[in-house]
């Protein structure tokens, strides 16, 4: 049996393809750079990250803009007939008074590892835009047409519209095509495909929270009309009718499922195998409860489906409710490399597992001058929307402990590095070395940022010895978090407060929504943004033998692990 989710963390709106025998899965960035992972797996069972798509932060600014926009919803597919892989993504420049202002491209490569080619700019209208290779050579686009007017039901309808691959253009002005196959409102993530003589539309309904779902509608014209699945939704961690077209809030806790461990599962992408089986990726999350707040935010899950005698996909076990444990495919067992736990900075580039924030890490990062080394250099403040020397990985687990060595020295009090817990720039925690003034010398003391407000543990500060290597470390125990901070390695102290995890979700915080907890590394100079932190190694070692659901058993006897 597989076990959901088949990768956990930060991993959501995930949309798969297949040539030949090897599968890809491409899922949203968000404000994190380098754009869209790549996911490569031969099983659907094991899967490797195996390349980024946007690795120009130039050509894809995402400088200054707020946590939770950036990339999102890439649509991964390949064309036979091109011999290409076409990736659609669109960049949510803002959400302001609920308009959503988004420009989606188009970029095409012969290797799924690259190169891409620039982006070609397709429309603003909506969200989530995906593209659709039909058999007789032409493309369509679809999307979610975003609603502003009043009077009218919101979020709105789906849109199609051709593509022009010679003049890289859209054709004319997309048109409302379907308005969904359930109640549940909040219609988005459409895919269009084509099984035997039917024109399917997939789309995400119910808000991508406790409501959200996978649905579907056919054809027999590619612009319809489009007929509901009488079975919808097809997948979902709430079975059952609910009617929400007047609300268009996406979380709606109200529909938490106690009876399943996967919640908020839907915007689907499905793919049909070569020995005839029929499978299907999901985003998925697992909250702590009853806080129902998603620490690992949305991640990847997948479930085996079926197309029926009728001609409609189902899911294999006739329900409709989204499983943790899954039958495996009938695939030849293909084991990748486990992602690295222990990172010596020893290779000339960096692991693919890490990212930075709006902009790409090796803005900062330096290999080189140091072999065996990353050296970051300090620019501004973790609050900033706009250039933070922050490298970090995806957590995974709510199960870990994450250690690094630190060189480094601190001139003046706009000075800091350390090692980080961090869900957005108005939310994280933060073990620094900085200078002190009051102290007159070098010290550690935690920064707690949450909801934007910021909280410093003065009185725990800690003098160190100067130009003295250190050792910091955080321990994500369930529902607690905490820093420690070592000389040699082996005797740790604690150090700050002990902290909530559940806080660092989409759920608690209220400047961004939509991504995750990262932890890593970071250095700021306030000053001339050229001061550099060393730091020897980055391990991460986490359990995602344990489920969420183990946190949220978690007892008050937590005190007796500290």
């Amino acid at each position: 049996m597989s076990h959901n989710p088949i990768i956990p963390g930060f991993n959501p709106d995930p949309c798969i393809c297949r040539k030949g025998d090897d599968f890809y899965l491409a899922v949203s960035t968000f404000e994190w750079m380098k754009g869209i992972p790549v996911y490569h797996s031969r099983d659907l069972k094991h899967c490797e990250l195996c390349t980024h798509v946007l690795t120009d932060d130039e050509t894809v600014d995402l400088k200054k803009l707020p946590s939770a926009k950036g990339i999102w919803a890439p649509c991964l597919t390949w064309c036979e007939a091109d011999d290409l892989f076409y990736v659609v993504y669109g960049v949510m420049n803002s959400m302001n008074a609920r308009y959503f202002d988004v420009d989606n491209f188009l970029v095409t490569a012969k290797d799924i590892r690259g190169p891409w080619s620039e982006p070609v700019y397709l429309h603003s209208a909506g969200f989530d835009a995906s593209l659709f290779h039909d058999d007789d050579g032409r493309k369509y686009v679809v999307s979610l047409d975003w609603e502003t007017r009043e009077n009218y039901e919101k979020p709105g309808a789906i849109c199609l519209a051709e593509y022009d691959p010679v003049k890289k253009e859209i054709i004319g002005y997309p048109q409302r095509m379907w308005w969904g196959g359930t109640d549940r409102g909040c219609i988005e993530a459409p895919h269009l495909t084509k099984y035997g003589k039917y024109y399917y539309i997939m789309c995400a309904e119910g808000g991508t929270g406790y409501n959200h779902c996978v649905t579907m509608g056919r054809s027999t014209r590619v612009g319809g009309p489009y007929v509901k699945d009488p079975k919808n939704p097809i997948v979902t961690s709430v079975p059952g009718y609910s009617y929400e077209r007047d609300d268009p809030d996406h979380l709606k806790p109200k529909y938490f499922n106690p009876d399943s461990v996967l919640q908020k599962s839907g915007h689907g992408s499905y793919v049909d195998l070569p020995n005839g089986e029929t499978y299907l990726v999901h985003l998925c999350a697992r909250p702590f409860v009853p806080e129902l707040r998603c620490t690992l935010g949305r991640e990847t899950a997948i479930q085996k489906m079926k197309w029926t005698d009728d001609g409609w996909l189902r899911m294999a076990d006739g329900s409709n409710l989204a499983k943790a444990e899954v039958e495996e495919p009938g695939l030849p067992d293909a084991p990748v490399p486990a992602p690295i736990s222990f990172d010596d900075f020893d290779a000339p580039v960096l692991q693919p597992v890490y990212y930075a924030p709006r902009i790409l890490p090796q803005r900062f990062v330096d290999l080189t001058s140091r072999p065996g080394w990353a050296r970051l250099r300090g620019q501004e403040s973790r609050a900033s929307l706009n250039k933070v020397s922050l490298l970090a990985r995806k957590l995974t687990s709510v199960y870990a402990r994450v250690t690094t060595k630190m060189e480094f020295s601190p001139d003046v009090h706009q000075h800091s590095a350390g090692l980080i817990l961090y869900y957005d720039n108005m939310d994280y925690s933060y073990l620094r070395k900085y200078r002190s003034d009051s102290l007159d010398q070098e010290a550690l003391a935690v920064i707690h940022m949450e909801n934007g407000t910021r909280t410093v543990w003065l009185d725990e500060c800690v003098p160190v010895e100067e130009n003295c290597p250190i050792y910091l470390r955080v321990y994500v125990e369930g529902r607690k978090f905490w820093f420690e901070w070592s000389y040699d390695g082996e005797n740790y102290q604690k150090i700050g407060g002990v902290f909530d995890t559940t806080k660092l979700s989409d759920e608690y915080c209220k400047y961004g929504e939509f991504t995750v907890s990262m932890v890593g590394i970071t250095c700021a100079d306030l000053m001339f943004h050229k001061k550099t932190a060393d730091f020897d190694f980055f391990e991460y070692v986490a359990d995602e033998t344990k489920g969420v659901e183990l946190a949220a058993a978690w007892s008050d006897s937590w005190n007796d692990r500290l």
